[in-house]
This record gives C-alpha cells, structure tokens and sequence, in this order.
C-alpha cells in the first residue's frame, strides 16, 4: 500500500479527540512529534510541518506531518506530507525547511538511510526536495538533491542533517548541521540558482572553542537589524552559568563576511531557560516580524503519562527581536483575538499563601507583576488540587527563579526542576505565563528571558495559588484563551 495513504487512513482512524489535545498549541492528533519543520508562509497561510511518528508514542522512522494556519495560533491538520517510501529517504525523512518560489511549496528535508559495508552497518544523511502545492507534495526525481559526498572528505556523511533555506539575489542558500570525523560540530552552506542543483560553499560556522556540544542540529541563520543570528541546537552541552546539561538550543551573534561565506560570531547566549524546549526553527512573515516556535520537550524527560495516547508538543510562536545585543521573544499578537474571561487587580497584598476570584484556569494568558514587598520569595502555584501542583518560584534574596514540577503527577526519577539567574533585573519582576493544559511558558520581563516546561498533572487540577514568605504587592492581569 502507497505509505502517504496508509498512514494517513491510520490517522484517521485513531486520532484522539480534540478536546484530550493542547487548545493552541499544536500537538499530534496521534503517536509521536518532536522538530518542527517547513515553518513558512506560503499562499496566504503559515504551514508547519514537523517530525511526525504517529504509529508509536515514541520516536521512529520519521515522517512529516502538516497543519496550517491563518494567524499563528489557531491550527487546522492537513494529511501527512512526506513518508519515508524511496531508497534515498527509506529509514526516514528527518528535520528540513521549505520555501515558497515560483514552481510552489518547496521542502528540503534530510534523507536517511542505512547500508551495510564490510559487515559493518552505516547510517547516511543527505538533502533531499519534494515540490507541491500547500496540501500535497511530490519529491523530485534527482534526489537526494544534495549528497553528503561533495563535501570535504573529513566531514561527516552520518551527521549531515537539518537544511534551512532561504533566497538571496543570485539564487538560495541553505545551511545544514555536520560534524568533522574527528567531532567538531558545524555548519555548512551549500548554494543553487534553481533549488535543484547544488554545490557546497564552505563551513559557515564551526566550534573553535570545543565548549557547544558535539553536533549542531537545526541551524537557522537570518538578520535581524543588520545583524547576523546563528540558531543552533547543540547535542550533549556540559552546563555553565548560561546553559544547562544536556541538549541545548542558542543563539550566536556575528559578522557575516559575504565574499568569504564565512559567519565570525562573538556571542553565544541560551534561547530559553526552562526544561521543554529544542530544536526551534524561525520564518520571516509577510509584515516584517520573525517568527520563532520551537519542540517543547526534552530528549532526556519525557513525562507523558502511560495511557496518553500522543507524545509532545511545539511552543506558542514567539515573535523575535533584537534589542541591546539580546534576543527578546514574545508570544505573536494575535493571541489576543482569542482572550476571553479578562479581569485585572492591581496593588493586591500577598501575605502567606492566597487566591483571588477567577483567577484560575489551565488555559490561559495571565501577567503578574511584583511592584514591591518585604520578601525573600514569591511563589505562583498553578495547575493545582489538593494533590497536585506545579510553581514558579522567585528568590528576591538571590536573584533566581525556578520552574517545579515535582509534584504534578510525575512517577519517574527525571527533571522535575530547573533554577537560572534573573539575567537582567528591574525594580520589579514582571511574569507574562502562557497556560495551555499541560505546558507552561514564563516570559520573564517582557520576554528578555523564557522558560518552557510541560507537566501533565489532571486538568481538573485548576487551581492558582500565590505565596509570599512576609509581603508583597502584585498586579495581576489575567485572559481565558478559547480557539475551538
């Protein structure tokens, strides 16, 4: 049976109902996701695609799933785009990009395949298009459009992974993740005048420090305000005062020698805080604004409870700018249509723990504000019954704040809490939280810094609770979101 249809009938037939999903953020309808992929304005609409592995709650031979919209927030499923089903892509059709051009829909995605050797079996990576028309996609005959052999012979032909691509007066670029054989992580940039024929340029970037991980999956490179950002997402990263063990996701900003094809970055900063969150992927959109969403979840603590029936989730779309030589992120605008439920208290007195009428809710967009108080810590419990809870916590005394989970549900010995610094500090801390059922997303003073997390306690566990140590006074401004 053709696999596009198979799966695509297996969707059909054992898609969870909507309501068990996240309200706004997109989510598989069954089985696993994790990169997003494509993201791209194309004929009026914003398509996401992304890794899609829906026969299993796990990861597994990759597919693309696909879903559109018209304002970034509410997601309509469209059928499942690629499926790995020729020679060059048949273990998997992994993480890529797409752009709109004169033909239609282009997406560039990473082929995998295995084959074995001298006994020995060896698995290789290389870029491959499908051309279509915002619905449904055929791949081209020449594939894989870019093969991992015209590169230099010491760079890696099994991490070759993850194109993004974009259009510049003589034609498109795109970069791709790659290590040398002897492991430093870098990335690539191939050029071509027509999206069919390709040929490498150089190493665009590289690790010259040894200090951001082994590989560099999912890069994004664009200018902001005349300057250049690298996006990558570095694998297994030794924690320091700005990143944590494990996968990370930065950002590196630089200088962009054109005549060379060479990007000389001088800064590297975490893109988000928290526990959830890798592999993001950005768009231009018609307006001007870039668009950033990324995977809310970790490689390393999965906390899905057994009986779900789906696994993993994106981030809100997150608009992006650069401001005093830091990335600034905050959820798109167009939230707002969907507010529901508004109520505002201001100069409210926090002594212990207490709660305020309606406000509430696991599906929410609310902003506390800490004007002033006599205190060492500050505490938001949400998500929360007499058994569950999750919080966000403030230590004034230190200047840190924590994201927990430890008590939502979780029967596994995994990442349940995550401290960082306040980086840039104000008289005042101001939290904007995003509530979608089983995630959280703080953007701390107006998005300088974010922190992700899922937790998947029930969602009858509505409850939000304040809690001070002595006082302080808060504002509140708090939205329902309702998009069905």
């Amino acid at each position: 049976m053709d696999k596009l249809k198979k799966v695509n009938d297996y969707i059909e037939k054992n898609k969870v109902d909507y309501k068990e999903l996240p309200e706004f953020h997109v989510a598989p309808q069954v089985g696993w996701i994790n990169d997003p992929n494509g993201f791209s304005y194309y004929e009026g609409m914003v398509h996401l695609f992304y890794q899609f592995h829906p026969y299993s709650k796990e990861w597994g031979p990759m597919h693309w799933g696909h879903c559109v919209s018209s304002d970034l927030i509410k997601w309509e499923y469209y059928p499942v785009a690629l499926a790995p089903d020729m020679k060059y892509d048949m273990d998997g059709c992994f993480s890529g990009s797409a752009i709109e051009t004169d033909e239609g829909h282009m997406l560039v995605y990473t082929g995998v395949t295995h084959e074995e050797n001298d006994g020995k079996k060896n698995e290789y990576q290389n870029q491959c298009v499908a051309l279509g028309d915002g619905k449904s996609y055929k791949k081209i005959e020449n594939n894989p459009a870019i093969n991992g052999e015209i590169m230099p012979q010491n760079f890696s032909r099994e991490h070759f992974r993850d194109p993004k691509v974009w259009k510049e007066d003589d034609g498109y670029y795109l970069v791709v993740g790659n290590k040398t054989n002897d492991g430093k992580p870098q990335v690539v940039l191939f050029h071509s005048k027509d999206m069919y024929d390709w040929r490498y340029v150089s190493v665009l970037a590289e690790d010259v420090t040894g200090k951001y991980g082994t590989m560099w999956e999912c890069p994004d490179f664009f200018e902001i305000n005349g300057q250049y950002i690298l996006i990558a997402s570095p694998q297994d990263m030794c924690a320091d005062d700005e990143f944590h063990n494990g996968n990370n996701s930065v950002y590196f900003i630089g200088n962009y020698d054109r005549d060379m094809h060479k990007f000389d970055y001088n800064k590297v900063y975490a893109l988000d805080d928290g526990i959830d969150f890798y592999a993001p992927q950005t768009t231009l959109m018609p307006d001007g604004r870039r668009v950033m969403i990324g995977w809310m979840q970790s490689w390393d603590s999965n906390i899905r409870p057994f009986k779900q029936k789906w696994s993993c989730m994106m981030t809100i779309p997150r608009e992006i700018k650069l401001i005093d030589g830091r990335i600034i992120q905050n959820p798109v605008r167009e939230i707002k249509k969907y507010y529901t439920d508004s109520i505002n208290y201001v100069e409210q007195t926090v002594e212990g723990e207490c709660s305020f009428p309606k406000i509430n809710g696991r599906v929410l967009d609310m902003t506390v504000e800490i004007k002033d108080g006599d205190y060492d810590e500050f505490k938001i419990n949400f998500a929360k019954n007499d058994k569950f809870s999750s919080s966000i916590i403030y230590d004034k005394s230190k200047n840190e704040i924590e994201i927990n989970r430890l008590y939502s549900g979780m029967n596994r010995d995994t990442i349940g809490t995550r401290k960082v610094k306040v980086r840039y500090p104000k008289q005042s801390l101001k939290l904007r939280v995003i509530f979608d059922k089983y995630s959280v997303e703080i953007f701390v003073n107006d998005g300088s810094q974010v922190l992700s997390m899922t937790y998947y306690t029930p969602v009858e566990a509505d409850e939000i609770s304040f809690e001070c140590n002595n006082t302080a006074v808060i504002n509140i401004e708090k939205h329902g979101i309702s998009v069905r």
